[in-house]
């Protein structure tokens, strides 16, 4: 025992793909002193049993950083750390069915090519040419990208440990956690059936045992791990005589398939093949008493129950005929944890201070080396390169209940390979929080979507109006919402309309000394008593990590108010960093919003309340609206006359229904966000996020490099404004007939990219559509003509003028 470590600068608990990873990007970081333990041998979760598929593919700009990455760290890992691997890159086609796949298609492969990928539409007859065997009779065409392929999971992960090692880190197997403490200076012991370790920072990267991890850490601050253990099949055939023929003739092996219409992947494996579909009849395991979560499930599979594939393996075999040539050779049932939405679940902690996670991974092996990088720029710096939200385990707050993420699992691991449209809301596991106006909203026909869990309304249909799911599965302008939209949008441009802003985050601050601290935090200036205004957070890099409404009653007696699903993002970036003294508290569920905006609105509130309506732009007053207290704050999303009614969550209902009586019209978060673009204003984690720093996002007039606090990101912007930015913001109009720019759509000029959309929306008071996008500085400059690839289609775009399209001296918002 002797040479077992007692104390460590982090301890990683789990040995599979991800977890060894990490350790091996730590070290690489000059952070040695760093142990990993592990219950039994290195991968005997998921890791020894995964198939080994290696996409760059993905629809998520982040998630296709780190598996880009990955695969980059692949290519040459073996000769980097001396280890003989298994890793074949064969190329992989991707099937389309339908337009709307080939349209997914082209944007995927518009944002690879941006990140330096080379992946090319192909024509049926193409797809013939790279996969002889294929049945193409009844495809609109595929995608190939030459760099995909397939790695032996277990080598991969013994080649990063043996790099960990050599670097200096230790790896403890045969070694189970059975426990962690805090101290009180939020340091950690990490219990061991061989010892205690005493170490800065705990990772859990448990694999589908990290909620059972999770519960550690829950008399700490933890909550429930939102995932669920899944059972993926595939299986292998026995040798085929073609494919053989084939593989000697060419001297390689055949491309991977995935036909994702219909939910499967097709990969040669030795000289058969590997069928591993996503079925819809899927089946979760270890969420009932009568299949308890076993102690150990080390390289252990469940019982083969081949008959939930029995279409896929049939839709394969008319696909690709020499599938049914050969028998079933193995069959592989294990199980793969699934968050929610079916992304990994990384980053710090949630409620922990010095814990971090990294689980959940439903693809590790493509996304354990990416997620070493990401997570040791985490642990080490508290800063990633690349904006991560999309698997920020923050993401998932109180409402991921047992059911929510069980139903939730079910479905995404049926609707795997699915095509996520901008307007479709995934029915399962709805109505986990609710407004008190959410029956009145269902009765003037609402159709809802999901805020952080929040019920709200999307769009309100009218008698006749397509209400069907179908019809919003489309990447098109026209959907069965756009009629309603429009509407909308007139409505609250030419009088009144209201939107139920229900699950606002909203966080309390107080205490002697709390302003001055804010100072230090944020970029800018804090309002004065009695106003509002915005605050932005940077990070060390002057990169935008959040913004917020800052409301300010009293010298030190703040509110500050966040996007919905910033909830515990933001609460945390502010707890973590508390002086003693100080005062937070979260009470989002206490408070609702309502915004009542449009050139009459100053009247229609006259009539039901006895606030001063002449006060100006971003002032604040406490009044009563329907015989209820209210706090009215003189802001508008959409840029109209407007008011943000603040009410206890007790008295919305009373509220909402006096104001609909009194004629505001409903509205939904599809015209809010049509009427935002028109104004320029920016979403968090579209617009704004860590890939830009507050000068490229156009935030300089919120940054104030002069006042006499530090705070971070100061040193960097004030270099950045000496040397210039890399990227500026602009607002574009594009001339774009069928659809407008997704996020990420590519910018070209003169035949090369120059920039990116952060979001785009048709303006039906402007009647254009418009795109807003991080440019190439010398180009921002307004009348450029640029060109935006939204999917597929190279379309015309004209840079604007740095102000609002709509209402650009801001006189109908301060009238």
């Amino acid at each position: 025992m002797s040479d077992f470590p007692t104390t460590a600068r982090v301890v990683i608990i789990g040995g599979g793909a991800v977890g060894v990873s990490t350790l091996y990007h730590l070290a690489k970081a000059g952070w040695s002193d760093c142990v990993l333990l592990e219950k039994n041998e290195l991968t005997a979760g998921s890791t020894w049993h995964a198939a080994g598929n290696c996409p760059n593919f993905s629809s998520s700009w982040a998630i296709m950083n780190m598996q880009r990455y990955s695969l980059e760290m692949y290519r040459t890992l073996a000769e980097d750390v001396d280890y003989p691997m298994n890793y074949h890159v064969t190329g992989a086609l991707r099937l389309g069915h339908t337009k709307e796949r080939m349209q997914e298609f082209e944007r995927v492969a518009s944002m690879g090519r941006y990140q330096g990928l080379q992946l090319d539409m192909l024509s049926p007859e193409q797809l013939k040419e790279y996969y002889p065997f294929l049945e193409t009779h009844d495809l609109a065409g595929g995608l190939w990208d030459p760099l995909d392929g397939d790695i032996d999971p277990a080598q991969l992960t013994q080649a990063t440990a043996k790099g960990a090692r050599d670097l200096g880190a230790k790896i403890q197997r045969f070694c189970p956690a059975t426990g962690v403490t805090q101290n009180d200076d939020d340091t950690w012991i990490v219990h061991t059936d061989k010892g205690d370790i005493a170490c800065d920072y705990v990772v859990n990267c448990g694999g589908y045992y990290a909620a059972r991890i999770g519960e550690w850490f829950k008399p700490y601050g933890g909550r429930d791990v939102p995932m669920v253990v899944m059972s993926h099949q595939y299986f292998l055939t026995e040798e085929i005589p073609e494919i053989e023929a084939w593989t000697k003739e060419n001297g390689k092996k055949l491309p991977m398939i995935r036909d994702v219409d219909s939910s499967y992947y097709l990969r040669q494996d030795k000289n058969g093949l590997n069928l591993g579909p996503y079925e819809r009849n899927c089946k979760a395991h270890w969420v009932t008493s009568d299949d308890p979560m076993p102690e150990d499930f080390s390289f252990q599979l469940y019982p083969d129950d081949l008959e939930r594939l029995e279409w896929y393996i049939e839709d394969a075999m008319a696909r690709v005929p020499v599938l049914g040539t050969a028998g079933v050779g193995r069959n592989i049932n294990g199980p793969i944890p699934y968050a929610p939405d079916g992304l990994p679940l990384m980053g710090p902690m949630p409620g922990v201070k010095n814990a971090f996670e990294a689980h959940s991974f439903t693809f590790g092996i493509v996304q354990a080396g990416g997620a070493g990088k990401v997570m040791a720029e985490w642990i080490t710096t508290g800063e990633t390169e690349w904006d991560m939200w999309a698997v920020d385990a923050r993401r998932y707050t109180a409402h991921c209940d047992f059911e929510f993420c069980r139903d939730k699992a079910l479905e995404t691991y049926g609707h795997e390979y699915a095509m996520h449209f901008p307007h479709h809301q995934w029915p399962a596991a709805r109505n986990k929080k609710l407004s008190p106006n959410h029956d009145r909203m269902i009765a003037d026909g609402a159709q809802m979507g999901a805020f952080n869990g929040w019920e709200r309304a999307c769009w309100f249909a009218q008698d006749g109006d397509d209400t069907s799911e179908a019809g919003t599965e489309t990447w098109d302008r026209q959907g069965s919402w756009t009629a309603a939209v429009k509407r909308e949008v007139e409505a609250v441009s030419t009088g009144t309309g209201v939107i139920d802003m229900a699950g606002f985050s909203r966080f309390t601050l107080s205490g002697d000394g709390a302003a001055e601290w804010l100072r230090s935090m944020v970029a800018g200036a804090l309002p004065k008593i009695g106003r509002m205004n915005l605050v932005y957070f940077a990070d060390s890099r002057g990169r935008v990590v959040t913004e917020m409404s800052c409301i300010r009653h009293g010298e030190d007696d703040f509110t500050f108010m966040t996007a919905a699903v910033a909830q515990w993002h933001d609460y945390e970036l502010l707890w973590r960093n508390l002086p003693a003294g100080l005062t937070l508290n979260d009470v989002s569920a206490d408070y609702t919003t309502m915004l009542v905006t449009g050139p009459t609105s100053r009247d229609l509130l006259a009539g039901v309340s006895d606030a001063d309506l002449s006060a100006g732009w971003l002032s604040l007053q406490q009044a009563k609206i329907a015989g209820q207290d209210a706090m009215f704050a003189r802001v508008s999303f959409v840029g109209e006359l407007g008011w943000e009614v603040h009410v206890p969550t007790a008295h919305a209902a009373q509220v909402y229904t006096v104001l609909r009586a009194a004629g505001a019209t409903p509205f939904g978060m599809f015209a809010l966000d049509s009427m935002r673009i028109e104004k320029g204003y920016r979403t968090w984690k579209g617009d704004l996020s860590t890939d830009y720093t507050m000068l490229e996002a156009g935030l300089g007039r919120f940054v104030k490099l002069t006042k006499e606090q530090d705070f971070p990101g100061k040193a960097a912007l004030v270099q950045e404004q000496k040397q210039g930015s890399n990227k500026a913001f602009a607002t574009l109009i594009i001339d774009a007939p069928d659809a407008d720019a997704p996020y990420m759509s590519t910018i070209w000029h003169d035949g090369a990219v120059v920039g990116e959309t952060t979001s785009g929306a048709y303006g039906y008071r402007v009647n254009a559509s418009i795109a807003l996008a991080m440019l190439r500085p010398d180009l921002a400059a307004p009348g450029t003509e640029l060109e935006v690839n939204i999917f597929g289609k190279m379309c015309k775009a004209v840079v604007q003028e740095d102000q609002p399209l709509w209402d650009p001296e801001n006189a109908r918002l301060r009238a």
